[in-house]
């Protein structure tokens, strides 16, 4: 996997402290990192003759930390410490990662570093499971940071060792930025021998204050990165992953620019044209903007398309530099509405653009390189091989798992409003980042806002401050996961507690990142590597931040939970509850349910409130109406069972 090549690529350049936060689709850098790193301690600890020996990855010989961090500003600030003792440091995060740690980053590459520190910020074009799509390319611009951009696993893997090493020589910060398609695709990568660099850090040296920011220094310091800047940019016109390839002649009249993974997808798609064209490709994988490089790609050329994801960064450095250069050529992209705005590029979509621009279209009956989906197949002379292609598949909305303890969270909070003096009370339900996020949809219905991780205790304090003012007796609602309380839920209880809020925090303790694929947190009582480490209580810290009586549910005891959600209902100021239950993928349960179908009546209430993958409504013997249940996917949580008005649902939890 991408993820994986990047993080034997930073062992193979000697990185020595390695921080981050888990978010898709980076997290498994670190998730290798580490499983290399331990594997290599068996192998120097049992020896090589051992058959129970693990893999000396290169660069695993030295001195190695690694973490999950609380949040992404808290790995790049103990990133920058590392950094500034003389380590290699590496930090991972994803796009919407970069913005919670934009503070430290932009003073970072102010003061500089001593080692070398690489951002690893992994893009999620489409977006595909992110907030937004976000370009990290132009973050880069802004902070004036260099940024690196793989195409393939194959070359993030040895690019990362780049980065390190410019981040050396010129002792800042460099991002690196991978996208989905290159951290998620998969790649033989052939490993090669450890890189120089990864020597003993020298410890921290004060030297007079050099690493405290002070106005004075500021200045000096935006001179020297603009030198810097310039001397990148130089660097990079001749560094190998910026180029120009497929070139036919000295007399083509037209190039093609790209980046990023679209680099891969350029070179696919020319290569399977016919016949072939005559064209010319500018590949950058580097920033700052090449221009010595670029001038020698626009020398002749009349027309040139521009294709990358997300933000028309190359194009705009290629109108930029046409202008400055007074170069009478046309640049095609998404200023000029020739390649779409937003989304991921695809190699149908490609095909498409490049036939148009190039001129180069199918011959009539020809199939072409990669139909789009759904579109009629090709007409043959011979016997046709099948009459239509498949049927697209089906759209599944995401849902929460079958015994998702969420879900009965949701649910208990629901049915103790239903009942709270008639449920005449309006209640508004602020969320937050994470798995719960699905409990927005029906038949829940249980997520009003959503906004960034953190957030909703804070936007519920919104809410109710207006509707206050209104008149309006309103329930808001705050709910948030166990990592996501640590990670930037404390300080919305802090500004709750000192502003006297008047909200209900509910914290979904599920004992895992969930969403990202159960990593551990500062609740867990694991770290990074699996070893025990301090387990912090939720409600101790609720407790300690002056939130006093805090309730602790389970909420698959349906009956109890319900009633200590009603018990804060009436009340007044900040309250908080805990639902404390394991995620499925922690605790697969105690097996599946039951249906007896003769007690059935197929009133469809449990498919219809729960909403559950694991229920839903079919015939049973004599036609009549019964509730089915899937035994693959049922974890026996029992949540079903407390809403059978007709005893129809046995076994399971109790």
């Amino acid at each position: 996997m991408g993820n994986e090549a990047i993080a034997l690529g930073a062992l193979r350049a000697g990185v020595q402290v390695a921080a981050g936060y888990p978010g898709t689709p980076s997290t498994e850098i670190l998730e290798t990192l580490v499983k290399y790193h331990k594997e290599s301690l068996r192998f120097r600890e049992d020896g090589p003759g051992s058959r129970e020996h693990g893999y000396e990855a290169p660069g695993c010989s030295g001195f190695i930390h690694a973490e999950w961090s609380v949040n992404e500003k808290a790995a790049l600030e103990v990133a920058a410490g590392a950094a500034w003792a003389g380590a290699r440091v590496l930090v991972t995060m994803k796009q919407v990662g970069l913005n919670v740690a934009s503070d430290p980053l932009m003073s970072l590459n102010y003061l500089g570093v001593q080692g070398a520190l690489v951002v690893a910020v992994a893009d999620d074009p489409g977006p595909i499971s992110s907030q937004t799509e976000q370009d990290t390319r132009r973050f880069g611009l802004y902070a004036k940071i260099a940024v690196f951009d793989p195409a393939s696993p194959e070359e993030a893997y040895r690019m990362i060792g780049d980065a390190f090493a410019f981040s050396a020589k010129y002792r800042r910060p460099v991002i690196f930025r991978p996208s989905t398609r290159v951290c998620h695709s998969y790649a033989a990568v052939e490993l090669l021998p450890e890189l120089p660099g990864g020597e003993k850090p020298g410890g921290f040296e004060k030297q007079g204050g050099r690493w405290v920011i002070f106005p004075s220094l500021s200045y000096r310091s935006h001179l020297k990165i603009e030198e810097d800047l310039r001397s990148l940019g130089e660097d990079f016109s001749s560094y190998p992953g910026n180029r120009i390839s497929f070139e036919s002649g000295p007399a083509a009249r037209k190039g093609i620019a790209c980046g990023g993974v679209s680099r891969m997808y350029t070179k696919e798609v020319l290569a399977a044209l016919s016949p072939a064209p005559d064209c010319r490709v500018l590949e950058i994988a580097a920033y700052p903007f090449p221009d010595r490089l670029a001038l020698e790609f626009l020398a002749g050329l009349e027309e040139v398309l521009v294709v990358e994801e997300l933000d028309p960064v190359i194009e705009d450095a290629l109108v930029n530099l046409a202008g400055r250069e007074h170069l009478p050529l046309k640049i095609r992209g998404k200023r000029s509405g020739d390649s779409p705005e937003a989304g991921e590029n695809t190699l149908a979509a490609l095909e498409d653009r490049f036939r148009s621009f190039l001129g180069i279209f199918s011959k009539a009956g020809e199939a072409g390189f990669c139909p789009a989906p759904g579109a009629e197949p090709p007409k043959t002379a011979g016997p046709a091989v099948s009459s239509a292609l498949p049927p697209p598949l089906p759209v599944r909305p995401p849902v929460l798992c079958a015994g998702c303890p969420h879900r009965a969270s949701f649910f208990a909070v629901k049915d103790a409003v239903r009942l709270f003096e008639g449920g005449r009370r309006r209640a508004v339900y602020s969320g937050d980042i994470g798995c719960y996020t699905l409990g927005n949809a029906q038949p829940l219905d249980m997520v009003d806002t959503c906004l960034c991780m953190g957030a909703g205790i804070t936007a519920a304090q919104g809410i109710n401050r207006v509707e206050s003012a209104l008149g309006r007796d309103t329930l808001n609602f705050a709910f948030i996961g166990d990592s996501t309380f640590f990670h930037t839920g404390i300080p919305g209880i802090v500004n709750a507690v000192y502003n006297d809020a008047n909200i209900i925090v509910v914290v979904l303790d599920n004992y895992t990142t969930a969403m990202t694929g159960s990593q551990p947190h500062p609740g867990t009582g694991f770290s990074l590597y699996g070893s025990p480490a301090a387990k912090i209580s939720i409600p101790g810290v609720l407790d300690a931040l002056g939130v006093k009586g805090t309730l602790r549910l389970n909420p698959f005891d349906f009956p109890s939970a319900r009633e200590g959600v009603l018990s804060l209902l009436d009340k007044k100021g900040l309250r908080a509850l805990v639902f404390e239950a394991p995620c499925i993928m922690v605790s697969r349960g105690s097996g599946p349910c039951l249906v007896d179908s003769a007690l059935c009546t197929g009133c469809g209430a449990c498919v219809k409130k729960l909403g559950c993958p694991a229920l839903s409504l079919g015939i049973a013997e004599g036609g009549r109406k019964t509730c089915l249940l899937d035994s693959a996917l049922c974890t026996g949580c029992g949540l079903c069972r407390h809403l059978c008005a007709f005893g129809a649902i046995a076994g399971g939890a109790s």
